[in-house]
């Protein structure tokens, strides 16, 4: 679906596979019923394994294709597009402006939590007005 599970942001000297083991065991302590992670071909190596025996996670890595020169869209690698996409709809998400990883983590969060309401909101009906 594209909803945010947990943020976790870094400095820019942090390789995200350096810190893709804190944040695959922060998710899984808050979300205990997730069985499948997908992650970009960026994090080939010891991750998935790790995540299969430590967490009782699989990891399905998204690759190019082989031999692959120009843009093809690959399975699921959209859904992650997409949500970046509604994360940078918001000003303050556009760009790195926070001094903080926290301030822009809050940021973050606060553009998916507007999400996750205006689609709450367009399916409900509203009231209607009674009269007495």
């Amino acid at each position: 679906m594209g909803l945010l599970l947990a943020v976790m942001v870094t400095g820019a000297h942090v390789n995200d596979r350096s810190i893709a083991r804190d944040l695959l065991w922060r998710t899984r302590l808050f979300h205990p019923g997730l069985r499948l992670i997908w992650a970009d071909g960026g994090y080939i190596g010891p991750l998935s394994t790790w995540a299969r025996h430590a967490l009782d996670l699989t990891v399905h890595l998204v690759r190019k294709l082989p031999g692959q020169h120009t843009f093809v869209v690959l399975p699921r690698r959209w859904v992650v597009e997409r949500t970046f996409a509604w994360i940078s709809k918001k000003r303050r998400c556009v760009r790195d402006y926070e001094h903080l990883p926290a301030s822009h983590a809050a940021f973050v969060t606060w553009a998916m939590i507007h999400v996750m309401v205006t689609r709450l909101a367009r399916n409900t009906k509203p009231a209607q007005a009674t009269s007495t």
